[in-house]
């Protein structure tokens, strides 16, 4: 029998590094006209509440578009969330002051997608790496200097590389140096935002094992946002899934590819490709468009394209409760198979 015990209740029984409870954001969209008296909103995340604990990873998975990287960024406050709230070591983000919230960001940084826009070209990567430390008085220039250079070295890069510009080194390394800047005030928490999607598959390897490392070495937190399943799996402690602004299923690593229960995962699951050319795998393929955030289907937001949509799943949204071992599912008929 499946327990109804809400996501909110259970994860309150740990300690964690980061809470997430009923995050919010909405992105306003302009009038059409000079008589347009409609007030619309994107719904890109609409109450997602999860739980990171220290020393973990918690892979976010799901298609373009579903407010994985919202999630992120309104965690971060690099956009402000529309409600909600988010704790880090116990305090509430969201309430705090702009004076308050820069000196809080040196427990949480962010590496983002793509190593060649989020690097300045006009300054050499000794300056962006010394930057943090200036901007946050703990050190003094020729201090940060000498730490950039230990950090470069940390990340797997030749202290050498100090004088250099961003336009010098390939995709792989621009990351790496993206990694030693988001290391330098010391975090215990990082957001990795697709942070290997632009790279080569082999490059990608690099970057997940330099985390892996940099994580036993530093006892880092990771939220690893994603749509690569295989990535995340190599990474990830527990993998959450997000469908249209919603959190649909959340569980251990192994739970999730074992035992999936929503069908929207065990769709995602189904469309990797196999290790052998050879294995002939069962493709559970949807049907029909990704439905519009400004507009989201009644009930489940799922069921206009869920080969096990009933009347219910119209009608009434299903609450995200354990179905046991602290595996989360957002569905009205969760089980692991089509039927």
């Amino acid at each position: 029998m499946t327990k109804q015990t809400t996501a909110q209740d259970s994860l309150c029984q740990k300690e964690p590094l980061v809470s997430v409870r009923m995050l919010k954001k909405y992105f306003p969209l302009k009038k059409q006209g000079l008589f347009d008296k409609t007030d619309r909103v994107v719904k890109a995340v609409d109450g997602v509440s999860f739980d990171i604990f220290p020393g973990q990873t918690l892979g976010l998975v799901g298609e373009s578009g579903c407010g994985k990287s919202t999630v992120g960024r309104s965690i971060l406050r690099l956009i402000e969330p529309t409600s909600g709230e988010v704790f880090f070591q116990g305090r509430d983000l969201t309430t705090l002051g702009k004076e308050e919230l820069r000196r809080a960001r040196r427990d949480f940084q962010i590496v983002f997608q793509d190593p060649y826009a989020s690097l300045n070209p006009r300054k050499m990567v000794g300056s962006i790496i010394s930057e943090p430390f200036l901007i946050q008085k703990m050190a003094t220039k020729q201090e940060a200097a000498q730490h950039a250079k230990e950090l470069l070295e940390l990340v797997g890069l030749r202290a050498e590389f100090f004088d250099r510009y961003p336009h010098e080194f390939s995709g792989g390394q621009r990351q790496r140096i993206c990694f030693a800047r988001a290391l330098a005030v010391q975090p215990s928490f990082l957001v990795c935002d697709e942070c290997v999607s632009a790279l080569d598959v082999s490059i990608q390897a690099q970057i997940v094992n330099l985390m892996v490392d940099l994580q036993k070495r530093l006892g880092l937190t990771y939220l690893f946002i994603s749509h690569d399943l295989r990535v995340v799996k190599r990474i990830s402690d527990r993998i959450a899934v997000m469908y249209l602004g919603k959190l649909i299923e959340l569980a251990d690593s192994g739970e999730i590819f074992h035992n999936t229960l929503h069908p929207y995962t065990i769709s995602l699951l189904s469309a990797i490709p196999p290790s052998d050319p050879d294995l002939v795998r069962n493709r559970v393929a949807l049907t029909g468009d990704v439905p519009s955030p400004i507009n989201p289907p009644s009930g489940c937001r799922f069921h206009t394209r869920c080969y096990r949509a009933q009347p219910i799943c119209s009608q009434e949204e299903p609450p995200l409760t354990d179905c046991g071992g602290g595996h989360f599912c957002a569905c009205h008929f969760p089980g692991n198979g089509r039927t």
